[in-house]
């Protein structure tokens, strides 16, 4: 017996222990003292034995129910407990301030909505109407027999619109048509259209006789200014504006002068150019803004400038200074001019879509060339041999190539995306670059219609006016992001991105950019008025003067001055600075 009790006790011993770790709860043991009076059971004979109940304690029903509080150190759970129980607060009593509003149930952002049999187009009708006039149908009535009180809301503003919901319309279209004169749309045959009712005499407008009169003398200008421009060019006249058109040994204005002071003749720079300080002298003499301005080949000694006042103007750069001669040809504004090498001829590009050659010192346009479209810039090709040649960049995407000599086109570089605004000759004229609208600069071949060489990044802006340096390495470029960008002219044609100008505002306007003789400074003319002046090698911007009350449109450093510049405005006038 006392096996029998040992091995009970050791039954009970481990695995109670456990439990009443777990369960709080301590089970019941047998003591082996009173088991010593038990005789041993002999064959056949039964005897009760109390059972020994091992198992773990669980919670009631009313435990869950109930929710007992959990301990938050506890590690194992004997019963599934409830979502509350589970998310109760670890100390304390449950929110105070919880109303019953908080505690109702939610589907949707402001409370609870219980299902409805409500169509989704019928719910948003009787929003909308209610939204609008201020009073919708009574869920809680039946529809089929409407009347007064069959409205919340504003019941007087149903009545007065006759319970008008939001997506009707009082009058149904085709009653409205039929109401029209012209009869109903639906009716192809009868239909008149929306516009019938206006179709009597008596409800037209009608102008009186000297109206009348009037009208037909304004068309019939319009007719025939519209037929002069498409048949012909406009007239061409010259006005000498100097007393002597030749000196006494029958030399005429072209002659370079020989008593400045400089030898205008050589193709000697200065050595050293200093920035000008002082306004030296002003031409006036155009009566709208002044378009571009271009020195004579080589010596300088005059001034072409063309204008907005569909006018072409030579002046003198030294001694007096005058106005030589006008040149009136173009019927709208003269966008660029371009001198051949020896300065004798020039030609003239306008708004008026023409292109015009004319004689420097007889004033007389020696041709005419268009093909329809406006041309934005002309340069002759600076080959002694090809003097006969030009381009022009037009507003319909081409380059094309003029020969003087039969006045026919000869070649067009068809490749840009936008308007040629530029072409510059490099590479000892073997070569040109165009810039235009599309934000890209192209290289050419002359006479290869393939550009060879195409320069686009995202970043870049349209580049409307460009120069190349006296040394024919550099492009100088004004772009309309406020910078002036430098491009080699010789091989690969990159960007020097240790030369970018900056400093001025610039934006929407083409303004000429030009360099110093020695290479020391880059001038360019900014949309306030301002001549700005930068060193080339530091790139920083030196000096600023106030050269013109409006867009200072060109900048142009004279070839044998050491510190004379001139510009040209918007303001009409021409300005030297010495």
């Amino acid at each position: 017996m006392a096996a029998v009790a040992a091995s009970l006790v050791s039954y009970g011993s481990d695995s109670d222990s456990e439990n009443e770790s777990k369960s709080g709860t301590s089970p019941q043991k047998v003591d082996p003292d009173a088991l010593a009076h038990l005789q041993p059971l002999k064959p056949g004979s039964v005897t009760s034995i109390a059972v020994l109940n091992s198992a773990p304690e669980v919670a009631v029903k009313e435990d869950v129910m109930t929710g007992v509080h959990l301990d938050p150190a506890l590690k194992e759970v004997t019963y599934n407990p409830t979502f509350e129980t589970m998310f109760a607060p670890e100390f304390g009593p449950a929110n105070p301030f919880r109303s019953q509003q908080m505690a109702a149930p939610r589907n949707m952002l402001s409370g609870y909505a219980e299902p409805a049999h409500v169509n989704d187009f019928m719910f948003e009708q009787q929003r909308r109407t209610f939204s609008t006039f201020g009073y919708a149908l009574d869920p809680s009535v039946d529809t089929s027999q409407v009347s007064s009180s069959s409205y919340i809301g504003a019941v007087e503003e149903a009545e007065k619109n006759k319970g008008l919901m939001a997506f009707e319309t009082g009058v149904k279209k085709s009653e409205k048509r039929k109401k029209v004169k012209g009869g109903d749309a639906s009716d192809i045959d009868s239909f008149l259209g929306p516009w019938a009712k206006y179709q009597d005499e008596k409800d037209v407008a009608k102008p009186s006789e000297d109206e009348k009169k009037e009208l037909d003398e304004i068309i019939a200008k319009r007719q025939k200014r519209g037929k002069n421009e498409e048949e012909a060019p406009a007239e061409e006249k010259t006005v000498l504006h100097i007393k002597d058109a030749y000196d006494y040994q029958g030399r005429s204005y072209l002659h370079v002068p020989q008593d400045v002071g400089i030898n205008l003749r050589s193709a000697d720079v200065p050595d050293k150019c200093y920035l000008p300080k002082k306004q030296l002298h002003v031409w006036t003499g155009h009566t709208k803004g002044v378009s571009a301005i271009r020195l004579f080949p080589v010596s300088g000694h005059l001034l072409l400038s063309c204008s907005m006042d569909c006018k072409i103007k030579l002046w003198e750069v030294y001694n007096e200074r005058r106005c030589a001669r006008t040149f009136i040809g173009h019927s709208k504004a003269v966008r660029d001019v371009c001198f051949n090498n020896t300065g004798t001829q020039f030609l003239s590009a306008a708004y008026d879509r023409y292109l015009k050659l004319w004689d420097s010192e007889t004033g007389q346009c020696i041709a005419r060339f268009t093909n329809r479209k406006v041309p934005y810039c002309v340069k002759f090709n600076p080959d002694e041999d090809k003097q006969n040649l030009f381009v022009a960049g037009m507003s319909d995407k081409k380059i094309v190539q003029w020969d003087i000599r039969s006045g026919e086109v000869v070649q067009e570089y068809d490749r840009h995306l936008g308007a040629v605004n530029t072409i510059t000759f490099v590479d000892e004229n073997r070569r040109f670059v165009s810039t235009s609208d599309d934000k890209s600069l192209r290289v050419w071949e002359w006479d290869i219609p393939v550009d060879f060489k195409y320069i686009a990044e995202p970043s870049m802006h349209s580049m409307p006016a460009v120069t190349l340096s006296p040394n024919g390495k550099w492009l100088a470029c004004q772009s309309m992001d406020n910078q002036i960008l430098i491009f080699g002219a010789q091989n690969r044609f990159r960007l020097n991105k240790k030369k970018i100008f900056k400093g001025h505002m610039v934006a929407g306007y083409a303004c000429q950019v030009d360099f110093s003789p020695d290479m020391s400074y880059v001038v360019s003319g900014d949309a306030d008025g301002k001549l700005n002046i930068w060193d080339w090698k530091t790139t920083k911007l030196y000096h600023r003067i106030k050269a013109h009350d409006k867009v200072c449109i060109s900048a142009l450093w004279h070839p044998h001055e050491t510190s004379k510049v001139i510009t040209c405005g918007w303001d009409g006038q021409i300005k030297l600075w010495d």
